[in-house]
Protein backbone atom coordinates (compact mmCIF):
# COMPACT_ATOMS: atom_id res chain seq x y z
CA UNK A 1 0.00 0.00 0.00
CA UNK A 2 0.79 3.39 -0.61
CA UNK A 3 0.98 6.04 2.18
CA UNK A 4 0.35 9.44 1.31
CA UNK A 5 -0.45 12.17 3.40
CA UNK A 6 -3.01 14.95 2.66
CA UNK A 7 -4.73 17.65 4.82
CA UNK A 8 -8.14 16.82 3.43
CA UNK A 9 -9.39 14.42 1.38
CA UNK A 10 -12.34 15.12 -0.77
CA UNK A 11 -14.93 12.15 -1.73
CA UNK A 12 -17.15 12.76 -5.28
CA UNK A 13 -17.03 15.03 -8.24
CA UNK A 14 -20.26 16.98 -8.23
CA UNK A 15 -20.52 20.53 -7.42
CA UNK A 16 -20.45 19.57 -3.37
CA UNK A 17 -17.39 17.85 -3.90
CA UNK A 18 -15.91 20.68 -5.93
CA UNK A 19 -17.06 23.42 -4.59
CA UNK A 20 -15.69 22.42 -1.10
CA UNK A 21 -12.43 22.05 -2.76
CA UNK A 22 -12.65 25.09 -4.14
CA UNK A 23 -12.91 27.03 -0.53
CA UNK A 24 -10.52 25.15 1.13
CA UNK A 25 -7.41 24.85 -1.60
CA UNK A 26 -6.28 27.96 -1.18
CA UNK A 27 -4.97 27.17 1.89
CA UNK A 28 -4.80 23.36 2.08
CA UNK A 29 -3.35 20.53 0.16
CA UNK A 30 -6.48 18.68 -0.86
CA UNK A 31 -7.12 15.39 -2.76
CA UNK A 32 -10.28 14.75 -4.49
CA UNK A 33 -11.44 11.09 -5.90
CA UNK A 34 -13.83 10.05 -7.60
CA UNK A 35 -15.03 5.95 -8.38
CA UNK A 36 -15.25 6.65 -12.12
CA UNK A 37 -14.34 10.53 -13.64
CA UNK A 38 -15.02 14.03 -13.02
CA UNK A 39 -17.77 13.87 -15.19
CA UNK A 40 -19.94 10.99 -13.27
CA UNK A 41 -22.32 13.21 -10.93
CA UNK A 42 -25.66 14.12 -10.78
CA UNK A 43 -24.33 17.49 -10.55
CA UNK A 44 -23.87 17.88 -14.28
CA UNK A 45 -26.72 15.87 -15.09
CA UNK A 46 -28.98 18.75 -13.35
CA UNK A 47 -31.66 20.28 -16.03
CA UNK A 48 -33.03 22.47 -13.18
CA UNK A 49 -31.61 25.17 -12.00
CA UNK A 50 -31.00 26.81 -8.76
CA UNK A 51 -33.76 28.44 -6.71
CA UNK A 52 -33.54 31.71 -4.95
CA UNK A 53 -34.90 34.65 -3.49
CA UNK A 54 -33.31 37.52 -5.47
CA UNK A 55 -36.19 39.43 -7.84
CA UNK A 56 -37.66 42.58 -6.07
CA UNK A 57 -40.89 40.99 -5.75
CA UNK A 58 -39.82 38.11 -3.58
CA UNK A 59 -38.11 37.95 -0.35
CA UNK A 60 -36.20 35.08 1.43
CA UNK A 61 -39.04 34.22 4.31
CA UNK A 62 -41.75 32.84 1.08
CA UNK A 63 -38.53 30.13 -0.18
CA UNK A 64 -38.03 29.34 3.67
CA UNK A 65 -42.18 28.88 3.56
CA UNK A 66 -42.18 26.85 0.32
CA UNK A 67 -39.27 24.76 1.62
CA UNK A 68 -41.37 24.00 4.41
CA UNK A 69 -44.44 23.12 3.22
CA UNK A 70 -42.90 20.64 0.35
CA UNK A 71 -40.48 19.18 3.51
CA UNK A 72 -44.36 18.60 5.05
CA UNK A 73 -42.31 20.44 7.69
CA UNK A 74 -39.99 17.33 8.63
CA UNK A 75 -37.12 20.50 7.98
CA UNK A 76 -34.69 21.52 10.37
CA UNK A 77 -35.72 24.96 10.64
CA UNK A 78 -32.25 26.57 11.41
CA UNK A 79 -31.01 24.90 7.97
CA UNK A 80 -33.51 25.87 5.94
CA UNK A 81 -33.03 29.79 7.45
CA UNK A 82 -29.09 29.52 6.11
CA UNK A 83 -30.05 28.33 3.00
CA UNK A 84 -32.68 30.30 2.13
CA UNK A 85 -31.42 33.70 3.75
CA UNK A 86 -27.55 33.40 2.26
CA UNK A 87 -28.79 31.75 -0.54
CA UNK A 88 -29.35 35.05 -2.88
CA UNK A 89 -25.45 35.95 -1.73
CA UNK A 90 -24.32 32.53 -2.75
CA UNK A 91 -25.57 32.83 -6.21
CA UNK A 92 -24.32 36.51 -6.71
CA UNK A 93 -21.15 35.20 -5.54
CA UNK A 94 -20.45 33.04 -8.43
CA UNK A 95 -21.89 35.63 -10.94
CA UNK A 96 -19.49 38.08 -9.83
CA UNK A 97 -16.85 35.43 -10.50
CA UNK A 98 -18.04 35.14 -14.17
CA UNK A 99 -20.68 32.54 -13.97
CA UNK A 100 -23.47 33.21 -16.54
CA UNK A 101 -26.80 32.66 -16.42
CA UNK A 102 -29.93 33.20 -18.84
CA UNK A 103 -31.06 36.20 -19.50
CA UNK A 104 -34.03 38.05 -21.07
CA UNK A 105 -33.98 40.41 -23.80
CA UNK A 106 -34.72 42.94 -21.51
CA UNK A 107 -31.04 42.35 -19.86
CA UNK A 108 -32.45 40.91 -16.75
CA UNK A 109 -32.08 37.50 -15.14
CA UNK A 110 -34.33 34.84 -16.87
CA UNK A 111 -36.67 32.96 -13.37
CA UNK A 112 -38.54 30.01 -13.70
CA UNK A 113 -41.49 28.42 -12.12
CA UNK A 114 -41.18 24.85 -10.79
CA UNK A 115 -43.36 22.69 -8.67
CA UNK A 116 -43.98 24.02 -4.78
CA UNK A 117 -42.46 27.38 -5.49
CA UNK A 118 -44.63 30.36 -5.02
CA UNK A 119 -42.33 32.90 -7.24
CA UNK A 120 -40.80 32.19 -10.41
CA UNK A 121 -37.17 31.78 -8.53
CA UNK A 122 -35.49 29.46 -10.46
CA UNK A 123 -32.81 30.48 -12.30
CA UNK A 124 -30.72 28.24 -14.94
CA UNK A 125 -27.94 28.80 -17.10
CA UNK A 126 -27.91 26.79 -21.04
CA UNK A 127 -32.01 26.33 -20.62
CA UNK A 128 -31.69 23.10 -19.33
CA UNK A 129 -28.15 22.53 -18.84
CA UNK A 130 -27.21 24.05 -15.63
CA UNK A 131 -25.90 21.87 -14.09
CA UNK A 132 -23.39 20.88 -17.21
CA UNK A 133 -22.82 24.85 -17.06
CA UNK A 134 -21.93 25.36 -13.57
CA UNK A 135 -19.78 22.55 -13.18
CA UNK A 136 -17.69 23.25 -16.10
CA UNK A 137 -17.69 26.87 -14.63
CA UNK A 138 -15.84 25.44 -11.22
CA UNK A 139 -14.31 22.92 -12.21
CA UNK A 140 -12.04 25.39 -14.06
CA UNK A 141 -11.28 27.33 -11.23
CA UNK A 142 -9.98 24.27 -8.79
CA UNK A 143 -6.84 23.69 -8.97
CA UNK A 144 -6.26 20.30 -6.85
CA UNK A 145 -4.91 16.89 -7.44
CA UNK A 146 -7.74 14.57 -8.14
CA UNK A 147 -7.98 10.86 -8.63
CA UNK A 148 -9.77 9.52 -11.12
CA UNK A 149 -10.95 6.09 -11.70
CA UNK A 150 -10.11 5.46 -8.17
CA UNK A 151 -12.95 3.94 -5.66
CA UNK A 152 -12.34 4.62 -1.89
CA UNK A 153 -13.77 1.36 -0.36
CA UNK A 154 -13.26 2.25 3.22
CA UNK A 155 -12.97 5.09 5.42
CA UNK A 156 -10.04 4.11 7.89
CA UNK A 157 -11.09 5.49 12.10
CA UNK A 158 -9.65 4.89 15.74
CA UNK A 159 -11.42 5.59 18.66
CA UNK A 160 -14.44 7.75 16.79
CA UNK A 161 -11.61 9.48 14.46
CA UNK A 162 -10.97 9.26 11.00
CA UNK A 163 -7.55 9.27 9.54
CA UNK A 164 -7.74 7.99 6.02
CA UNK A 165 -8.88 5.98 3.66
CA UNK A 166 -8.81 2.77 1.70
CA UNK A 167 -8.74 2.75 -2.00
CA UNK A 168 -9.07 0.31 -5.29
CA UNK A 169 -7.12 1.60 -8.33
CA UNK A 170 -8.49 0.48 -11.73
CA UNK A 171 -5.70 -2.06 -11.86
CA UNK A 172 -6.75 -3.61 -8.98
CA UNK A 173 -4.12 -2.20 -6.65
CA UNK A 174 -5.16 -0.86 -3.33
CA UNK A 175 -3.86 2.15 -1.64
CA UNK A 176 -4.37 3.75 2.04
CA UNK A 177 -4.04 7.61 1.66
CA UNK A 178 -4.13 9.43 5.48
CA UNK A 179 -6.00 12.67 6.30
CA UNK A 180 -7.32 14.64 9.42
CA UNK A 181 -10.07 15.43 7.50
CA UNK A 182 -12.70 13.20 5.39
CA UNK A 183 -15.39 14.96 3.29
CA UNK A 184 -17.66 12.41 1.60
CA UNK A 185 -19.59 14.33 -1.25
CA UNK A 186 -20.96 11.26 -2.86
CA UNK A 187 -24.41 11.70 -3.79
CA UNK A 188 -27.16 10.03 -2.62
CA UNK A 189 -28.90 6.69 -3.44
CA UNK A 190 -30.69 6.99 -6.43
CA UNK A 191 -28.89 4.45 -8.33
CA UNK A 192 -30.02 1.37 -5.72
CA UNK A 193 -33.77 1.84 -7.84
CA UNK A 194 -34.63 0.30 -11.51
CA UNK A 195 -35.92 3.80 -12.31
CA UNK A 196 -33.33 6.41 -11.66
CA UNK A 197 -32.28 9.95 -12.72
CA UNK A 198 -28.90 9.78 -11.44
CA UNK A 199 -25.78 8.65 -12.72
CA UNK A 200 -24.96 4.87 -12.58
CA UNK A 201 -22.24 5.34 -10.28
CA UNK A 202 -24.43 6.83 -7.20
CA UNK A 203 -25.27 3.95 -5.17
CA UNK A 204 -24.95 5.37 -1.92
CA UNK A 205 -21.78 3.60 -0.81
CA UNK A 206 -20.45 6.49 0.83
CA UNK A 207 -23.19 6.42 3.08
CA UNK A 208 -22.64 2.75 3.92
CA UNK A 209 -19.23 3.40 4.62
CA UNK A 210 -19.70 5.85 7.00
CA UNK A 211 -21.99 3.53 8.80
CA UNK A 212 -19.46 1.16 8.97
CA UNK A 213 -17.12 3.09 10.81
CA UNK A 214 -20.07 4.41 13.51
CA UNK A 215 -21.51 7.71 11.37
CA UNK A 216 -25.04 7.64 12.29
CA UNK A 217 -27.39 7.83 9.48
CA UNK A 218 -30.84 9.73 9.11
CA UNK A 219 -33.99 9.90 7.56
CA UNK A 220 -33.22 7.09 5.39
CA UNK A 221 -37.10 6.05 4.10
CA UNK A 222 -37.12 9.94 1.93
CA UNK A 223 -35.77 9.00 -1.44
CA UNK A 224 -37.77 11.24 -3.73
CA UNK A 225 -39.03 9.94 -6.95
CA UNK A 226 -39.15 12.49 -9.68
CA UNK A 227 -42.25 12.31 -11.82
CA UNK A 228 -40.96 12.71 -15.10
CA UNK A 229 -38.19 10.49 -16.23
CA UNK A 230 -37.90 10.01 -19.84
CA UNK A 231 -39.21 6.49 -20.61
CA UNK A 232 -38.41 4.47 -23.65
CA UNK A 233 -39.02 1.06 -24.23
CA UNK A 234 -39.53 0.35 -20.23
CA UNK A 235 -36.20 1.85 -19.77
CA UNK A 236 -35.77 5.50 -17.78
CA UNK A 237 -33.20 6.99 -20.26
CA UNK A 238 -33.38 10.89 -19.16
CA UNK A 239 -34.65 13.00 -17.28
CA UNK A 240 -37.67 15.55 -18.04
CA UNK A 241 -36.93 18.78 -16.02
CA UNK A 242 -39.47 19.71 -13.85
CA UNK A 243 -39.18 23.25 -15.16
CA UNK A 244 -41.33 21.97 -18.61
CA UNK A 245 -44.15 21.49 -16.56
CA UNK A 246 -43.50 25.22 -15.25
CA UNK A 247 -43.41 26.46 -18.45
CA UNK A 248 -47.02 24.73 -19.06
CA UNK A 249 -46.43 21.51 -19.87
CA UNK A 250 -49.44 18.92 -18.28
CA UNK A 251 -49.27 14.97 -17.54
CA UNK A 252 -52.00 13.42 -19.71
CA UNK A 253 -52.85 9.21 -20.12
CA UNK A 254 -53.10 7.68 -23.26
CA UNK A 255 -56.52 8.43 -23.59
CA UNK A 256 -55.67 12.23 -23.53
CA UNK A 257 -56.87 13.34 -20.15
CA UNK A 258 -55.27 15.36 -17.91
CA UNK A 259 -54.41 12.92 -14.72
CA UNK A 260 -53.82 15.75 -12.04
CA UNK A 261 -56.90 18.03 -12.09
CA UNK A 262 -58.34 17.45 -9.08
CA UNK A 263 -55.45 16.01 -7.63
CA UNK A 264 -53.75 18.73 -6.33
CA UNK A 265 -54.43 22.37 -5.88
CA UNK A 266 -51.23 23.35 -7.97
CA UNK A 267 -52.24 20.44 -10.52
CA UNK A 268 -49.32 19.45 -12.70
CA UNK A 269 -47.17 21.93 -10.40
CA UNK A 270 -47.90 20.02 -7.04
CA UNK A 271 -45.06 18.61 -5.12
CA UNK A 272 -43.21 15.76 -6.89
CA UNK A 273 -44.13 12.95 -3.98
CA UNK A 274 -47.91 13.57 -5.30
CA UNK A 275 -47.27 14.01 -8.78
CA UNK A 276 -45.34 10.83 -8.38
CA UNK A 277 -48.22 8.72 -6.80
CA UNK A 278 -50.37 9.73 -9.78
CA UNK A 279 -48.63 8.42 -12.45
CA UNK A 280 -48.01 5.33 -10.43
CA UNK A 281 -51.43 4.59 -10.13
CA UNK A 282 -51.89 5.57 -13.97
CA UNK A 283 -49.66 3.19 -14.57
CA UNK A 284 -50.74 0.19 -12.06
CA UNK A 285 -53.88 0.96 -14.35
CA UNK A 286 -52.15 -0.38 -17.30
CA UNK A 287 -52.16 3.50 -18.98
CA UNK A 288 -48.62 5.31 -20.43
CA UNK A 289 -48.36 8.92 -19.01
CA UNK A 290 -47.09 11.43 -21.51
CA UNK A 291 -46.19 15.26 -20.60
CA UNK A 292 -48.04 17.35 -23.48
CA UNK A 293 -45.58 20.15 -23.78
CA UNK A 294 -47.99 21.84 -26.53
CA UNK A 295 -48.41 25.12 -24.54
CA UNK A 296 -44.50 25.58 -24.03
CA UNK A 297 -42.98 28.49 -26.09
CA UNK A 298 -40.28 27.53 -27.85
CA UNK A 299 -39.56 24.28 -26.47
CA UNK A 300 -36.42 23.49 -28.41
CA UNK A 301 -34.55 26.15 -27.28
CA UNK A 302 -35.66 26.28 -23.89
CA UNK A 303 -34.74 23.22 -23.49
CA UNK A 304 -31.85 21.99 -25.88
CA UNK A 305 -31.02 18.19 -23.59
CA UNK A 306 -34.57 17.28 -23.57
CA UNK A 307 -34.56 18.36 -27.63
CA UNK A 308 -31.53 16.45 -28.18
CA UNK A 309 -32.56 13.36 -25.94
CA UNK A 310 -35.91 12.86 -27.99
CA UNK A 311 -34.27 13.18 -31.09
CA UNK A 312 -31.69 10.40 -29.89
CA UNK A 313 -34.76 8.56 -29.22
CA UNK A 314 -37.16 8.79 -32.00
CA UNK A 315 -39.67 10.82 -30.55
CA UNK A 316 -41.01 13.59 -32.34
CA UNK A 317 -41.21 16.46 -30.96
CA UNK A 318 -44.15 17.74 -33.06
CA UNK A 319 -46.72 15.32 -31.61
CA UNK A 320 -45.95 17.16 -28.32
CA UNK A 321 -46.22 14.15 -26.36
CA UNK A 322 -43.02 12.70 -24.28
CA UNK A 323 -43.38 9.32 -22.43
CA UNK A 324 -42.53 9.58 -18.71
CA UNK A 325 -42.47 7.47 -15.79
CA UNK A 326 -41.66 7.92 -11.94
CA UNK A 327 -38.14 7.32 -10.80
CA UNK A 328 -35.60 7.70 -7.73
CA UNK A 329 -34.19 11.00 -8.14
CA UNK A 330 -33.13 12.71 -4.68
CA UNK A 331 -32.13 11.09 -1.39
CA UNK A 332 -33.28 13.49 1.91
CA UNK A 333 -32.00 10.65 3.91
CA UNK A 334 -27.78 10.63 4.80
CA UNK A 335 -25.05 10.90 7.04
CA UNK A 336 -26.80 13.04 10.07
CA UNK A 337 -24.63 16.56 9.99
CA UNK A 338 -24.62 19.57 12.25
CA UNK A 339 -24.82 23.17 9.71
CA UNK A 340 -21.25 22.66 9.60
CA UNK A 341 -21.29 18.91 7.82
CA UNK A 342 -19.56 17.64 10.85
CA UNK A 343 -21.23 14.11 11.31
CA UNK A 344 -20.97 12.17 14.68
CA UNK A 345 -17.12 10.37 13.73
CA UNK A 346 -14.62 13.46 14.24
CA UNK A 347 -12.82 14.58 11.41
CA UNK A 348 -15.33 13.29 9.02
CA UNK A 349 -17.80 15.27 6.93
CA UNK A 350 -20.57 15.20 4.68
CA UNK A 351 -22.18 17.77 2.35
CA UNK A 352 -24.71 17.99 -0.65
CA UNK A 353 -26.79 15.10 -1.35
CA UNK A 354 -24.78 12.35 1.02
CA UNK A 355 -25.42 14.67 3.85
CA UNK A 356 -28.83 15.18 5.81
CA UNK A 357 -28.86 18.46 7.83
CA UNK A 358 -32.30 18.35 7.77
CA UNK A 359 -32.65 21.23 5.08
CA UNK A 360 -34.61 19.08 2.68
CA UNK A 361 -37.36 17.13 5.22
CA UNK A 362 -39.35 14.90 4.10
CA UNK A 363 -39.28 15.53 0.36
CA UNK A 364 -36.85 18.50 -1.11
CA UNK A 365 -38.48 21.91 -3.02
CA UNK A 366 -37.49 21.82 -6.37
CA UNK A 367 -33.96 23.04 -7.69
CA UNK A 368 -33.27 23.64 -3.81
CA UNK A 369 -30.38 21.05 -4.15
CA UNK A 370 -27.61 23.32 -6.19
CA UNK A 371 -28.13 26.18 -3.78
CA UNK A 372 -27.60 23.66 -0.81
CA UNK A 373 -24.37 22.96 -2.59
CA UNK A 374 -23.16 26.62 -2.42
CA UNK A 375 -23.58 27.52 0.47
CA UNK A 376 -23.57 24.69 2.64
CA UNK A 377 -19.75 23.90 1.09
CA UNK A 378 -18.64 27.14 2.63
CA UNK A 379 -19.51 26.39 6.27
CA UNK A 380 -17.79 22.96 6.00
CA UNK A 381 -14.83 24.11 4.58
CA UNK A 382 -14.61 27.06 7.36
CA UNK A 383 -15.39 24.62 10.20
CA UNK A 384 -12.06 22.40 8.71
CA UNK A 385 -9.99 25.04 8.22
CA UNK A 386 -10.80 26.52 11.74
CA UNK A 387 -9.82 23.54 13.49
CA UNK A 388 -6.23 23.14 11.45
CA UNK A 389 -4.88 19.78 9.96
CA UNK A 390 -2.43 17.56 12.39
CA UNK A 391 -2.09 13.87 11.79
CA UNK A 392 -1.57 12.44 14.80
CA UNK A 393 0.46 8.80 14.49
CA UNK A 394 -1.97 6.45 14.77
CA UNK A 395 -1.54 2.30 15.88
CA UNK A 396 -2.91 0.33 13.36
CA UNK A 397 -4.73 -2.82 13.88
CA UNK A 398 -5.50 -5.35 11.80
CA UNK A 399 -9.35 -6.64 12.54
CA UNK A 400 -9.98 -9.81 11.88
CA UNK A 401 -13.64 -8.14 10.67
CA UNK A 402 -11.98 -7.78 6.95
CA UNK A 403 -10.48 -10.80 6.82
CA UNK A 404 -11.41 -12.44 3.19
CA UNK A 405 -13.50 -15.50 3.50
CA UNK A 406 -12.91 -18.59 1.12
CA UNK A 407 -15.09 -18.97 -0.50
CA UNK A 408 -16.46 -15.85 -1.02
CA UNK A 409 -20.75 -15.55 -0.11
CA UNK A 410 -22.61 -15.11 -3.37
CA UNK A 411 -23.64 -12.15 -4.42
CA UNK A 412 -26.95 -10.64 -6.72
CA UNK A 413 -26.91 -9.02 -9.79
CA UNK A 414 -26.96 -5.07 -9.37
CA UNK A 415 -30.05 -5.05 -11.17
CA UNK A 416 -31.78 -7.71 -9.29
CA UNK A 417 -31.41 -5.42 -6.27
CA UNK A 418 -32.59 -2.00 -8.21
CA UNK A 419 -35.84 -3.95 -9.60
CA UNK A 420 -36.08 -5.24 -5.87
CA UNK A 421 -35.84 -2.20 -4.26
CA UNK A 422 -38.19 -0.52 -6.98
CA UNK A 423 -40.61 -3.22 -6.97
CA UNK A 424 -40.95 -2.96 -2.45
CA UNK A 425 -39.33 -0.02 -1.29
CA UNK A 426 -40.51 2.60 -4.23
CA UNK A 427 -43.27 4.99 -4.85
CA UNK A 428 -46.11 3.12 -3.11
CA UNK A 429 -44.74 1.13 0.34
CA UNK A 430 -46.52 -1.23 2.43
CA UNK A 431 -45.40 -3.69 4.92
CA UNK A 432 -46.65 -6.65 3.56
CA UNK A 433 -43.82 -5.50 0.37
CA UNK A 434 -41.35 -3.97 2.88
CA UNK A 435 -41.26 -7.47 4.98
CA UNK A 436 -40.73 -9.16 1.68
CA UNK A 437 -37.45 -7.34 0.54
CA UNK A 438 -35.90 -7.26 4.32
CA UNK A 439 -36.26 -11.12 3.83
CA UNK A 440 -34.31 -11.27 1.09
CA UNK A 441 -32.04 -8.68 1.53
CA UNK A 442 -31.13 -10.54 5.13
CA UNK A 443 -29.86 -13.63 3.43
CA UNK A 444 -26.99 -11.40 1.99
CA UNK A 445 -26.35 -10.11 5.63
CA UNK A 446 -22.78 -11.90 5.92
CA UNK A 447 -21.86 -9.99 2.41
CA UNK A 448 -22.50 -6.97 4.18
CA UNK A 449 -21.09 -7.22 7.08
CA UNK A 450 -17.71 -7.84 5.16
CA UNK A 451 -17.45 -5.94 1.82
CA UNK A 452 -13.55 -6.29 1.71
CA UNK A 453 -13.90 -9.95 1.56
CA UNK A 454 -14.45 -8.93 -1.86
CA UNK A 455 -11.42 -8.48 -4.20
CA UNK A 456 -13.12 -6.90 -7.01
CA UNK A 457 -14.47 -2.93 -6.43
CA UNK A 458 -17.98 -4.18 -8.37
CA UNK A 459 -18.90 -6.72 -5.99
CA UNK A 460 -17.33 -4.72 -2.59
CA UNK A 461 -20.03 -1.96 -4.33
CA UNK A 462 -22.48 -4.38 -4.73
CA UNK A 463 -22.32 -5.49 -1.31
CA UNK A 464 -22.31 -2.09 0.28
CA UNK A 465 -25.49 -1.59 -1.42
CA UNK A 466 -27.45 -4.14 0.22
CA UNK A 467 -26.51 -2.90 3.67
CA UNK A 468 -27.33 0.41 2.51
CA UNK A 469 -30.81 -1.27 1.55
CA UNK A 470 -31.63 -2.69 4.42
CA UNK A 471 -31.18 0.12 6.31
CA UNK A 472 -33.81 2.00 4.15
CA UNK A 473 -36.36 -0.71 4.43
CA UNK A 474 -36.27 -0.78 8.39
CA UNK A 475 -36.74 2.83 8.28
CA UNK A 476 -39.51 2.03 6.05
CA UNK A 477 -41.25 -0.13 8.32
CA UNK A 478 -40.53 2.08 11.10
CA UNK A 479 -42.00 5.26 10.05
CA UNK A 480 -45.53 4.39 10.29
CA UNK A 481 -47.13 6.88 8.19
CA UNK A 482 -46.83 8.68 5.23
CA UNK A 483 -45.18 11.84 4.76
CA UNK A 484 -43.84 13.50 2.07
CA UNK A 485 -41.66 11.32 -0.56
CA UNK A 486 -42.53 8.05 1.65
CA UNK A 487 -45.69 6.92 1.11
CA UNK A 488 -47.22 4.08 2.97
CA UNK A 489 -50.45 2.59 1.35
CA UNK A 490 -51.48 0.87 5.29
CA UNK A 491 -50.76 4.47 6.86
CA UNK A 492 -51.60 6.87 4.22
CA UNK A 493 -52.37 10.52 6.37
CA UNK A 494 -49.26 11.98 8.00
CA UNK A 495 -49.61 11.88 12.00
CA UNK A 496 -51.13 14.71 13.85
CA UNK A 497 -47.70 15.13 15.73
CA UNK A 498 -44.06 15.78 14.23
CA UNK A 499 -41.99 12.85 14.83
CA UNK A 500 -38.36 13.36 15.55
CA UNK A 501 -35.79 11.85 13.14
CA UNK A 502 -34.70 8.39 13.87
CA UNK A 503 -31.18 7.77 13.99
CA UNK A 504 -29.17 4.47 13.03
CA UNK A 505 -25.96 3.66 14.33
CA UNK A 506 -23.40 1.56 13.82
CA UNK A 507 -22.52 -1.80 15.38
CA UNK A 508 -19.48 -1.24 15.82
CA UNK A 509 -17.41 1.05 17.96
CA UNK A 510 -14.65 1.67 15.82
CA UNK A 511 -13.19 -0.06 12.97
CA UNK A 512 -9.53 -0.99 12.20
CA UNK A 513 -7.13 -1.89 9.69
Amino acid sequence: MANKQIDVIVVGSGLAAYMTAKHLSERMNVMIFTKLTKQNNNSNLAQGGIAAAIRSDDHWVHHFEDTIEAGVHHNNRDAVTILTMEGPRAVQSIIDEGMEFDYEPSGKLSFGHEGAHSHRRIIHAGGDQTGKKIMEFVQKRVNVEMKENETVVQLLAHDNTIYGVQTIANDGSRNVYYAPSVVLATGGAGGLFYYTSNDPSITGTGLAMAYEIGAKLVDLEFMQFHPTLFSIGGKAVGLISEAVRGEGAYLVNNAGEQIMKGKHRLEDLAPRDVVARVIYKEIQKGNRVFLNISLVENFMSRFPSITSLCKQYGISLEKNLIPVVPGAHFFMGGIETNIQGETSVEGLYAVGEAACNGVHGANRLASNSLLECLVFTKRVAECIMRKGSVVENIQLVRNNKNTPYSPYFPLPKKREIQQKMMDYAGIVRTEEGLLTLKRWLQQYERAWEFPLQYEQKEDIEIAQMLQLCFLIVQSALAREESRGAHYRADFPYVKNEWEQKKVITCKYESQLV
